[in-house]
């Protein structure tokens, strides 16, 4: 008989994982849900908007819950240890999430990101004690790939394990916890559930749900017009296109991810960047508080399809995500100067945003 223990650099010290499971459980035990925020519509009688609050998180954003996800699913398969540097790619939210967790768990984190990404993520990058290394471009995939082999470390690539490191029974997942919200509201079920696609990973978590827990609810994806996911929705063979010129950081990809399921997916509208941001910053104003930029794209999504839900004489519920701050984008979509330089003009699509969400509060 012949026992073959395994000698591999990468095995990790079970007592050090097992720790470092109990630090991230442990802080998410001090977490609070985050809040489900109700939005009336006078000039739309009978439909009812409510927002997913994810900006509260203690990182700020939707990303909170991959970060910590992602973590658990890479310490339960023994990929990291107590001196591995985990790489991501990133937009930003995603990698200042991350950084919050590896500064938890004593570790270094490396964030690629495109040299584009706004100032005010970088800097909260660097306060939860992450590192950005920035290139030119959105492929950041490759480049977190090589560092990840120099530096002996974790490649943790959001854009292949969002769809799977979450649970999507449950656990306390976005989907369960909206629904757990809007139980004891008018509407119940909502009609739809609205968000967009970084990984797709959101989006597999909430399609999931609905089926699993047999709800009439639709799901619809709210995609930047230069990205592939909208046309790989409408033709599967498209699997890449030359470039996204989207300047809404988060979302928006060239090639469709391993992470996105696109027949999860019960609609799919595509969003100009300005009409992103003239949305985020209307919501901004019927809020008080600044949101996102992706933010502003679910809200073009919930605004198409309020429109088609009046025209049919349906009534119900929309749910979407409030994705994070618009203090991440204060020397960008909320800059004038800026906006004038990238030729956007937001007018016009304020002026439509008011057929819906005119007096909203």
């Amino acid at each position: 008989m012949e026992v073959i223990y395994p000698r591999n650099e990468k095995l990790r010290d079970a007592n050090w994982v097992a720790h470092a499971v109990q630090l991230i459980e442990t802080d998410f035990n001090r977490s609070a849900d985050t809040h489900l925020i109700r939005v009336e519509l006078p000039r739309v009688p009978g439909i009812t908007l409510y927002l997913k609050d994810e900006s509260s998180h203690p990182t700020g954003s939707l990303k909170h819950r991959l970060a910590r996800s992602m973590f658990l699913y890479a310490l339960c398969n023994n990929w990291i240890g107590p001196e591995t540097t985990i790489i991501e790619a990133s937009s930003g939210s995603t990698a200042i999430s991350e950084a919050y967790f590896a500064r938890l768990l004593g570790l270094r984190f490396i964030a690629v990101m495109p040299r584009s990404t706004s100032a005010e993520k970088i800097a909260a990058i660097a306060f939860h004690g992450g590192e950005s290394y920035l290139i030119d471009g959105r492929d950041t995939a490759e480049t977190a790939h090589r560092l990840a082999a120099e530096l002996n470390g974790h490649y943790m690539d959001q854009f292949t394990f969002a769809e799977r490191a979450t649970d999507w029974r449950g656990n306390n997942n976005i989907a369960e916890s909206i629904f757990s919200q809007v139980s004891k509201e008018a509407d119940p079920i909502p009609s739809w559930v609205v968000c967009g696609a970084g990984t797709g990973g959101t989006a597999a978590t909430i399609g999931r749900f609905i089926r699993y827990r047999q709800y009439a609810t639709r799901l619809c994806v709210a995609d930047p017009s230069s990205s592939v996911f909208y046309q790989h929705y409408a033709d599967r063979s498209v699997m890449r296109v030359k470039g996204c010129s989207s300047v809404i950081e988060g979302i928006g990809r060239t090639q469709v991810e391993p992470s996105f399921m696109p027949d999860l997916v019960d609609c799919v509208v595509a969003v100009p960047d300005v009409e992103s941001i003239a949305a985020a910053r209307r919501l901004s104003e019927i809020l008080g508080r600044p949101c996102g930029g992706s933010t502003g794209t679910n809200i073009c999504g919930v605004f198409h399809l309020i429109r088609d839900m009046v025209s049919n004489g349906n009534t119900g519920s929309v749910v979407t995500l409030l994705c994070d701050s618009g203090e991440r984008y204060r020397s960008t979509l909320y800059d004038d100067g800026w906006l004038a330089s990238q030729g956007f003009d937001i007018s016009p699509t304020l002026t439509q945003l008011e057929t819906v969400f005119g007096d909203a509060h």
